[in-house]
């Protein structure tokens, strides 16, 4: 007997429709206890504000930019990641630097000392790669300002210039850190940097300089808990597995002419303001997991390539017991989800999540 599949029963219990939330204020997390049944909405709870003290205001300037740049290329509108993408990885931190004071501006050069932190990583998150994102030119009203970024070494001189992997990409230069992160198989919890600018070409007078933006370290990890996409596309995901509808069902209904009580797969879309988490999570601004409803075709034939059980409890259902429930309508395929959020210390994240999206219905 087909049990019936929890993530359709699921995605039903969430109280407040999409439709209401333009007339209505985000509501407290704690009137939303079925926000925890929905995969996604569990898994973020994990990262969410959790105290009155996490306060994380409107996430600015070019890291966020940087960022929105990035899940721009690697998820769609709706978050799903896309096919071309090249991350090699399925989590993505963007750590700040905290700067050492003083006064950077010396004439014509500019020379500011920075920290990395890296401590408190989650244990399930593996350093795959590291760099350093920072802009090598900047425009100036006379002039540009160019800049190096120089490796600080405990008791040496910081004379170790650090130079780009690759060509600047839309002006950003990325430099590889990775061997200064890990030695030998423990990671190194801080990195410490010296930011390099002089301004060359004419003297602007008595014009104020502009301090450049502080470069950001993006670590690649690999987290390995639960529920997270791998950091290679699997390429089983769209494979038509065995023992299952040769056709997504939706598909063969419509060709079909089927009804709109036949299975088949329904919108759900949850917007991230309604739930009042929109402060923190930067991209997509709604998910929608959608859901599989309605009753499977009488007859299951073998050119279905339905499961030979849901075939045969069809056949008992309609000639043997009427109380042996129908094969269920439930989620055949599913698609990953990317999410763009801000963390407890201001750093940005960027993470797949595996399995959130239902793509096509079968039955069971």
């Amino acid at each position: 007997m087909a049990m019936p599949y929890p993530f359709t029963s699921l995605l039903l219990l969430l109280v407040v429709p999409l439709s209401q939330a333009a007339n209505q204020s985000p509501l407290p997390l704690g009137s939303l206890p079925s926000v925890s049944t929905l995969p996604l909405l569990q898994a973020l709870q994990t990262r969410a504000p959790g105290s009155p003290g996490w306060q994380v205001g409107p996430a600015t300037g070019q890291p966020l930019r940087y960022m929105l740049n990035l899940y721009r290329h690697a998820a769609d509108h709706e978050g799903r990641p896309r096919r071309s993408r090249s991350l090699g990885t399925n989590t993505i931190r963007l750590v700040q630097a905290s700067s050492h004071g003083g006064q950077p501006w010396a004439g014509r050069w500019y020379l500011q000392a920075l920290t990395y932190h890296m401590e408190g990583q989650p244990e399930a998150e593996h350093l795959l790669r590291a760099t350093v994102v920072y802009l090598p030119s900047l425009s100036l009203a006379h002039g540009r300002l160019l800049c190096a970024l120089e490796l600080v070494v405990a008791g040496k001189a910081p004379r170790v210039l650090l130079s780009p992997t690759v060509r600047p990409r839309h002006g950003w230069a990325e430099v590889d850190v990775t061997p200064y992160l890990v030695l030998g198989n423990s990671s190194v919890g801080s990195l410490a940097l010296r930011h390099v600018c002089v301004r060359a070409g004419r003297a602007g007078g008595h014009v104020a300089p502009v301090a450049p933006g502080h470069p950001f370290l993006l670590l690649y990890l690999n987290d390995t808990q639960a529920g997270l996409a791998p950091p290679a596309a699997e390429p089983h995901r769209h494979r038509r597995d065995t023992g299952t509808l040769a056709h997504d069902l939706p598909n063969y209904l419509r060709e079909q002419g089927g009804e709109k009580s036949d299975c088949s797969l329904r919108p759900f879309p949850v917007s991230f303001a309604q739930l009042g988490w929109d402060h923190w999570i930067i991209a997509p601004h709604r998910y929608n997991p959608r859901y599989c409803k309605g009753t499977c075709p009488h007859l299951l034939r073998y050119d279905y390539h339905a499961p030979n059980h849901a075939v045969v409890q069809s056949f008992v259902h309609q000639l043997v017991d009427a109380n042996v429930p129908r094969p269920s309508c439930v989620p055949y395929r599913y698609s990953p989800i990317s999410v763009l959020m801000i963390e407890r210390n201001g750093g940005i994240l960027y993470k797949e999540y595996e399995n959130m999206i239902a793509e096509s219905c079968t039955c069971r």
